[in-house]
C-alpha cells in the first residue's frame, strides 16, 4: 500500500517526516531557534528596554523586601535602634561596608521610582487607547530620564553631596 499522506520517511509519529530523509539538506539554523549570544546582539527599542527594566525592578524590589523590612523596624523602634538605622549608613553593618549599604539603598531607590513611573506609563497607555510608536517610544524616554533623573538626585542626598 502506498502512503498517500504525503509525507516521507517513517521516523516521525503523526505523519510527520524523518529529517534525514526529507529529500533536502538543511544548510541554515531553524527560524525560531536563538542562541544568548544572539540575544545580546539583538538591538530592543526603548519601549522594550522600559518593559524589561520594569520587570527587573519589580524582582528586584520584591527581593530587597526583607532589607526594606529591616530598615523600617529599626528606623521606628526606638531612639537607639534609629542611632544603629544611621550608623549602618555611616560605618556599615557588620562585616558590610557602608558604601555597599549606600549602594543596595541606591538600587531599592531606583527600582521604587522605575517601577512607579513605568506603572504610571503603563496605566496611561491602558486608559488612552491611543498609543502610537512614537508615544510609545516618547514615554519610554520620559521614563527613563524621569527615574534616571530622580535616583541621581536622591543618590546626591544619599551619598551627602547636599
Amino acid at each position: 500500500m502506498a502512503d498517500t499522506s504525503g509525507t516521507s520517511g517513517t521516523a516521525g509519529t503523526m505523519g510527520r517526516p524523518d529529517r534525514a530523509t526529507a529529500g533536502h539538506a538543511r544548510t541554515t539554523a531553524r527560524p525560531g531557534t536563538m542562541r544568548l549570544i544572539d540575544a545580546l546582539g539583538y538591538r530592543l527599542p526603548v519601549a522594550g528596554v522600559v518593559s524589561i527594566l520594569h520587570r527587573a525592578s519589580g524582582v528586584l524590589m520584591f527581593l530587597l523586601l526583607p532589607f526594606v523590612v529591616w530598615l523600617f523596624d529599626v528606623s521606628l523602634s526606638s531612639e537607639p535602634s534609629y542611632d544603629r538605622f544611621t550608623a549602618a549608613y555611616a560605618a556599615g553593618i557588620g562585616a558590610i561596608p557602608a558604601w555597599l549599604v549606600k549602594l543596595v539603598t541606591l538600587a531599592l531607590i531606583w527600582a521604587y521610582l522605575h517601577h512607579a513611573i513605568a506603572g504610571v506609563r503603563h496605566l496611561w497607555m491602558d486608559a488612552t487607547h491611543s498609543v502610537t510608536l512614537e508615544q510609545g517610544r516618547t514615554s519610554a524616554i520620559v521614563t527613563l530620564a524621569l527615574s534616571i533623573g530622580l535616583t541621581l538626585i536622591l543618590m546626591g542626598k544619599l551619598f551627602g553631596w547636599y
